[in-house]
């Protein structure tokens, strides 16, 4: 299909076809070279369009890249819900969460994640305020997980819930991302008896 075509699908238009096909490049682009390498001439080059075809469904890199991003991340949250609601209990959905964390260098479905931690500052300047804080997304994502470990009595009765999953989200963004030398991060029964010797009883511990 070329940029001119106006035929339609029966669902979709031939606009939101052209604006698929540019998001799907950008994200290609952003996977391979990152935020600041990728330039809006390659997106529309790798979409099969010209650069002012693409201008009129985005006005700048920026919000290019940044609808882009914004896409990426509902598909790592939906995709992150899909699996720890196929397991049972808290601590093995932290140490799912950690190995969730782990794939942002591998997954392109967790591409966004990556961009968060190596280009803070594009990633900011792309995203807008409603994708740029890290540690309050993922606590938000953790928040009805620990409320129904809560409510399993698997973390005390009295937690704050809030500040659990604030709590949780700084730890797991630790161990999935920043080295050390007795725990092997990709090792999921090694971080699993981590967080079941040293993670779960802190939770379990009513505030005193």
């Amino acid at each position: 299909m070329t940029e001119t075509d106006n035929r339609t699908d029966g669902v979709g238009t031939a606009t939101s076809t052209v604006t698929e096909r540019l998001l799907d490049a950008a994200e290609k682009l952003l996977a391979a070279k990152g935020i600041r390498a990728t330039t809006v001439l390659q997106v529309a080059e790798e979409a099969g369009v010209s650069r002012a075809w693409l201008y009129r469904h985005f006005p700048d890199k920026q919000s290019l890249l940044g609808a882009a991003i914004v896409r990426l991340n509902e598909e790592f949250w939906a995709r992150s819900h899909r699996e720890l609601s196929e397991v049972a209990f808290f601590d093995e959905q932290l140490a799912a969460g950690v190995r969730l964390g782990r794939s942002a260098y591998d997954s392109p479905g967790a591409l966004v994640m990556r961009l968060r931690m190596t280009e803070p500052e594009e990633f900011a300047a792309c995203a807008g305020a409603g994708v740029q804080a890290l540690v309050p997304d993922l606590a938000l994502f953790w928040s009805p997980y620990v409320e129904a470990a809560r409510i399993r009595g698997e973390i005390a009765a009295g937690s704050d819930v809030a500040e659990v999953s604030e709590w949780v989200a700084r730890i797991l963004i630790s161990l999935a991302t920043v080295p050390g030398l007795t725990l092997d991060p990709d090792d999921p029964n090694a971080v699993l008896r981590h967080l079941r010797r040293y993670v779960m009883p802190g939770l379990r511990v009513a505030e005193q």
